[in-house]
């Protein structure tokens, strides 16, 4: 059961996120309609037994094989199209988060309040809490409130990252020399994980990112904190 589970998106817990899953079993849906409708089709040409030699043209059936994918396309384009512009949209951002890629770690920066940044570095399976993640878990997690539209700025220092949460539907490439953004907006609290999704070295699975999503006032006690460290 575990294994047939983790063919599943995981639970969204952005807008977003929750409108690629609709966009998943939308596209899904109408791909199982065609699947059918054509196995349906072939098995009756293998099984029947009639023929028609003098058959040149059709011209009707033709105009019907034609149109209807085409309609189908649009059914699918439209959604998408619509999701991709979502995607890229920055609306007026509470907080700015800059996100930067090493070989084999993150490093983050906050630069909304005075200088405030860390490196996030994996737990080894050694120092690992027994309530800890395995090979997920970080020293130093991004602590951010939800309800709070969030702006992520991602690069890299040496080679090609990605920076990539699941549950939030983000996923930017941290470029060197480049600065991108993208941006999400999380609707409940909890602990959302993501790794780096680029093939950047031999210790490339190993430099999760972990999100700690927490209630405003809880951030504002936590970025008190550590402005004072």
């Amino acid at each position: 059961m575990a294994t047939w589970s983790n063919f599943n998106l995981q639970d969204g817990a952005s807008p977003l996120m929750e409108q690629l899953s609709f966009f998943h079993d939308h596209t899904l849906m109408i791909l199982t309609m065609i699947t059918v409708l054509v196995g349906y089709l072939m098995s009756s040409l293998f099984f029947n037994k009639y023929i028609n030699r003098y058959l040149l043209e059709g011209q009707l059936i033709e105009i019907i094989w034609t149109i209807l994918p085409a309609v189908t396309l649009v059914f699918i384009a439209l959604p998408s199209l619509r999701l991709l512009y979502l995607l890229d949209e920055i609306c007026n951002p509470l907080l700015t988060l800059k996100s930067i890629g090493h070989q084999w770690y993150w490093s983050y920066e906050y630069s909304d309040f005075k200088k405030i940044e860390f490196d996030s570095y994996m737990i080894s399976t050694n120092d690992l809490p027994s309530n800890g993640f395995r090979l997920l878990d970080v020293d130093n997690r991004v602590v951010m409130p939800f309800n709070s539209q969030i702006r992520v700025l991602v690069t890299a220092m040496d080679v090609i990252h990605s920076w990539t949460i699941p549950a939030m539907g983000v996923k930017t490439d941290a470029t060197p020399g480049r600065l991108n953004q993208t941006s999400f907006f999380m609707n409940r609290p909890g602990l959302f994980f993501g790794q780096c999704s680029e093939i950047c070295g031999t210790n490339h699975s190993f430099m999760p990112i972990v999100i700690e999503s927490v209630p405003m006032i809880n951030f504002i006690n936590w970025i008190t904190k550590i402005s004072l460290l």
